[in-house]
């Protein structure tokens, strides 16, 4: 190269590091973006499926009421919610055929839920000093992945 004369190969090395760079992120960024509508669905039909289930559950609680004590009607209820919530999840938010092995794990989700939150609450009521009436609201919101995550992990397995 002759005094005076531009270097070129700096310029041409980072354009050639930006283009391979480029091809790396276009090549990942389509499956990401194909993934995201599965799992987006998901979670939305999942969250609907949770607001089903809270319905139906106080509408069972608050019906059995009438003829049981609420420790009763609580479980009642609490039972038939997991069933309802198992149908829900398999034939509606992960669109998967009801098999009996399933069915058989799915309480597991609710008992992941359950120690989970109590974790949680724990932690929230004596560590935190949120008040006792507020704290199970923002368990609830909390345990929401991973029960999302559970349920599929139960319901996509073959």
């Amino acid at each position: 190269m002759r005094v005076g004369e531009p270097n070129f190969m700096p310029q041409l090395q980072q354009n050639i590091e930006m283009r391979l760079a480029q091809s790396r992120v276009s090549a990942i960024v389509p499956r990401l973006i194909s993934m995201l509508p599965k799992w987006s669905g998901e979670v939305f039909r999942f969250l609907i499926g949770g607001v089903l289930n809270v319905v139906v559950g106080y509408g069972c609680y608050l019906l059995l009421l009438h003829w049981l004590r609420y420790e009763a009607a609580y479980a009642v209820a609490y039972v038939i919610g997991i069933a309802v919530s198992y149908v829900f999840s398999a034939l509606f938010v992960f669109r998967q055929p009801m098999r009996m092995r399933s069915a058989l794990r799915y309480p597991l989700v609710y008992l992941i839920q359950f120690l989970l939150g109590l974790i949680l609450l724990k932690i929230m009521i004596e560590g935190l000093h949120i008040p006792a009436w507020l704290a199970p609201l923002a368990v609830n919101v909390l345990t929401i992945p991973a029960t999302f995550l559970t349920s599929r992990i139960i319901m996509r397995a073959n």
